[in-house]
């Protein structure tokens, strides 16, 4: 190991891997680790192909690098990785010479950009969905107090109490979307914050969906049991994994796989702050992907991709991670969904 250049690569912005002269993985830097979601101490000494998948470009770049013994600049490098699915890079590779022969991997995030300007409209979406969540129930909610209260009145009238199954739906269906209601004034409540273990919160949801679902549908755990409790409001929390699970689950029909999986996450910036370090809880399946037609939208309140949904619960998950300061995305295609939940460590 070339211990000459690790105290410059180490606090390098730049995500850096370092490869021997086989082509294995001597060294990655933290911003390496941040960007692919990998962990150094399980790739060290493996070739760097069974970090990624898609390698054929990085292959060519390498190729082109050792061949001329000179630094090569590939500026559109797709890059598949086993966490964020496809990235869009700019990769430099560099021979190095020290004790041994070395590679230097240089990558460039090429959505980054967008990727600040989508938090920034998504922290806008989440205001306004509130907002309009707020004034929505608190419109409704009045209505139906005094529409329940009617049906009961009538009921008591009713001299055939065939016809009193008429009024029982009128105040089931007012209580079920007083209920409904409920949910939307519930954002506008401060979130308690306390010192939270995310793999409580994780293994309650997978406990919660296993025994709604029928025995086909698997929930594999992939977590990172060195991780520090995070400052958070539990129920909260609960509710943002589990409308996200719940929602994999029905759009697989309970048949398929889930993964949970627990991250460390290094320099990461959140609603335009700097965080040193953040816990990354992502939920992958397996199943058909978010309808096109449904990704730039999935977030308002209302929209959802089954007919008997309501379409609150990934609005209200991002409100909720919103109000602890985080960031929720997702990266879909047929056979692979991935949500991310980011969230600072204080």
């Amino acid at each position: 190991m070339p211990n000459t250049f690790l105290p410059t690569l180490e606090h390098l912005a730049t995500a850096v891997i370092l490869l021997d002269d086989q082509s294995r993985i001597a060294y990655l830097n933290p911003a390496a680790e941040n960007l692919f979601g990998l962990s150094s101490k399980n790739l060290i000494g493996h070739p760097v192909q069974h970090a990624f998948t898609h390698t054929e470009q990085l292959a060519s770049a390498m190729q082109q690098a050792l061949t001329n013994n000179a630094s090569y600049i590939e500026h559109d490098l797709t890059l598949g990785t086993h966490a964020h699915g496809k990235l869009h890079l700019r990769c430099a590779a560099t021979p190095l010479q020290s004790d041994k022969h070395y590679l230097l991997l240089e990558f460039h995030p090429m959505d980054r950009p967008l990727k600040l300007a989508r938090e920034e409209q998504m922290l806008d979406q989440t205001q306004a969905n509130r907002l309009l969540l707020r004034n929505l129930a608190h419109e409704i909610k009045n209505p139906l107090g005094g529409i329940r209260g009617a049906a009961q009145l009538l009921e008591q009238e009713l001299e055939k109490p065939a016809l009193r199954e008429y009024t029982q739906v009128v105040i089931q269906e007012a209580d079920r979307l007083r209920s409904l209601m409920e949910k939307l004034l519930t954002p506008q409540h401060a979130p308690h914050f306390s010192a939270l273990n995310i793999h409580e919160v994780l293994e309650r949801v997978r406990s919660l969906v296993l025994a709604e679902m029928s025995k086909d549908l698997e929930i594999q755990r992939d977590y990172d049991l060195s991780l520090p409790p995070l400052m958070g409001d539990k129920e909260q929390m609960i509710q943002v994994v589990l409308n996200i699970v719940r929602n994999a689950a029905q759009a697989m029909q309970g048949q398929g796989t889930i993964v949970l999986r627990t991250r460390i996450a290094r320099q990461v910036t959140l609603i335009k702050k700097r965080h040193r370090l953040a816990i990354m809880v992502q939920i992958v399946d397996d199943g058909p992907g978010v309808p096109t037609h449904l990704r730039d939208k999935i977030f308002y309140p209302l929209v959802s991709g089954r007919p008997d949904g309501h379409g609150l619960g990934l609005t209200l998950a991002q409100d909720f991670v919103s109000q602890h300061q985080g960031s929720i995305e997702f990266d879909s295609e047929p056979g692979r969904t991935c949500f991310t939940v980011m969230l600072p460590l204080q």
